[in-house]
């Protein structure tokens, strides 16, 4: 008997075999402004080929494999020597050898260094977010690193690298190594004024034993760890080596594996110092917070490149689903109130995509000698880390949500990603953190507020509802009685008109309009989908239709 035709009834296919990166219209934009023209060629020729690979069946495989064999904890060797080593499946290794391949721990020094791999990380980490702890921690090592000329030396060429060796050896046989950080308390947060763990200084200079626990170390197949602890001259950073150069290993005793509710492919360790962990220092003693502080930015850009990582990923898989299932003889895509949440999800996207290639940019300036952009960093990048983490779980649920019951199977994707989307305003620091540090910022540095203003001044003029949000920024700086009650607000407020000043100078007409009415002009209600139907959403989704 002949098999009746499923047709009518299959699902929408797969979102696999197209290019995660030239299928972003935004993403492909920003790379073509920000970077010079003499790099263009180059830089697209790179992220196309991670696209593709990020898009493939084989890489989408991978990511399902190292969610599905989680990493294992191995305290002991078969001949009981301790070796605290963290097990991976062969998955997680081909992903992370993919992502250090194509230079996502390869930034500094390297003309258009900043942009390139912040696109690249945008890309890569669509298609399995856990690689993007030991690629980002190793990336913004650097800067600490450099605090110890000698160390650097020997450390940096490893970080920059683009080998990844998986096997924990004296790093002087290595052509690549991985860094991780070691700076959580017990109480779950980063404050450098609960740091408990103790630093005793032997005779070699700058060598160190360590004493005490590290709550979350992140990324434990790293070759090295950045560590806080106190030294007699007070805070310290330290260089705490798995395997030392004589070939033993280093005491890094695993207490176990956390367990957390994502990021399942790429685990934190809880480590306990025995007093034996040789560390090597970074920086002066007592320079300890000084020291970490450009490692701690640079972390912070990733988490906005994460976010919009993964609500890119999200409302691609949402545009394409809908552009397949059927609704009332037609593409749900094609229904008014459907269009309406997909353009809304669409517009959030593409101002997160839009600002944290921005400030990626401004890395870049900021590395040839540019104080207005270093400037700009040190407000833009806590405000863009508060707000943009804080939006990506309403936007993966949301996206969720559009695939209706398909999205709730596993297979979807969709439930990993929403698992992941907490991750970014955590890792950072919580949102308290983030609105604090800007108003720091904006009580010790008067620069930082005026690159800032400035960067939204440019678009004054151009839309009504941008000035007016940008007077009202204006008037909430102007009474700074009370203002930590209300620095939440206050960085909200920033990081929205930073993405419509950005949106409105860059973005096409339909998308900024969106941006504008929704966002800063009250146009619209609390969910997504409350756009005023008046705007041209048609073109909105269409943009963010992915190039399968």
């Amino acid at each position: 008997m002949e098999a009746p035709s499923r047709t009518a009834v299959d699902p929408a296919p797969p979102l696999v075999g197209y290019d995660v990166f030239a299928g972003d219209r935004a993403l492909v934009e920003a790379v073509g402004r920000h970077l010079p023209a003499e790099l263009l060629d180059g830089a697209r020729e790179e992220l196309r080929a991670l696209g593709r690979a990020s898009g493939s069946e084989r890489v989408r495989v991978w990511g399902e494999r190292a969610n599905a064999f989680p990493p294992r904890l191995r305290t002991h060797d078969g001949d009981g020597r301790r070796i605290d080593e963290v097990d991976f499946p062969p998955a997680w290794h081909r992903l992370l050898g993919e992502a250090v391949a194509a230079g996502l721990t390869d930034a500094w020094d390297r003309p258009g260094g900043h942009v390139r791999r912040a696109a690249g990380f945008l890309v890569a980490t669509q298609a399995e977010a856990g690689i993007g702890c030991p690629v980002s921690m190793t990336h913004a090592a650097v800067p600490a690193l450099r605090a110890e000329p000698e160390v650097a030396a020997v450390w940096e060429p490893l970080a920059v690298s683009r080998v990844y060796e998986r096997e924990l050896r004296p790093v002087a046989s290595k052509a690549g190594a991985l860094l991780g950080t070691g700076l959580t308390e017990r109480q779950g947060g980063a404050g450098v004024r609960a740091t408990t763990p103790t630093a005793r200084p032997l005779a070699d200079d700058g060598a160190y034993l360590l004493t005490g626990r590290r709550w979350f170390c992140s990324a434990p197949m790293s070759d090295a760890f950045l560590v806080l602890a106190r030294a007699p001259g007070g805070l310290t950073c330290f260089l705490v080596p798995r395997v030392l150069d004589d070939g033993s290993r280093n005491a890094f005793p695993i207490q176990r594996l956390e367990h957390e509710p994502g990021n399942h492919s790429n685990p934190t360790v809880e480590v306990e110092f025995d007093g034996t962990t040789w560390a090597r220092r970074i920086g002066e003693e007592g320079r300890g917070a000084r020291t970490v502080r450009g490692m701690v930015a640079a972390t912070r850009l990733d988490r906005v490149l994460g976010s919009a990582a993964l609500m890119r990923q999200a409302v691609a898989r949402a545009v394409h689903h809908a552009s397949y299932r059927s609704a009332s003889g037609g593409p749900l895509v094609d229904e008014p109130l459907t269009r309406n949440v997909l353009a809304d999800l669409a517009v959030e996207s593409e101002a997160a995509t839009v600002l944290g290639m921005r400030l990626a940019a401004a890395y870049d300036s900021a590395d040839a000698g540019s104080e207005r952009e270093r400037a700009l960093l040190r407000i833009a990048v806590p405000a863009a880390t508060y707000w943009v983490s804080k939006r990506c779980v309403p936007v993966v649920a949301e996206a969720w949500e559009c695939l209706g019951a398909d999205g709730y199977v596993e297979e979807s994707g969709l439930p990993r990603l929403l698992r992941e989307s907490p991750l970014y305003s955590v890792a950072a620091g919580s949102g308290n953190g983030q609105a604090l540090d800007v108003l720091r910022v904006l009580r010790t540095e008067p620069a930082a507020l005026d690159a800032y203003l400035r960067e939204v001044g440019d678009a004054r003029g151009a839309d009504p509802r941008l000035d007016r949000a940008i007077r009202g920024v204006l008037t909430e700086l102007a009474d700074l009685e009370g203002v930590e009650a209300r620095a939440r607000r206050l960085a909200e407020r920033m990081a929205l008109v930073l993405q419509g000043a950005l949106l409105v100078r860059w973005a096409p007409p339909e998308v900024a309009d969106a941006f504008c009415a929704g966002r800063l002009g009250g146009d619209s209600g609390a969910a997504f989908g409350t756009l005023p139907p008046t705007l041209d959403l048609r073109a909105v989704v269409e943009r963010a239709r992915p190039v399968a």
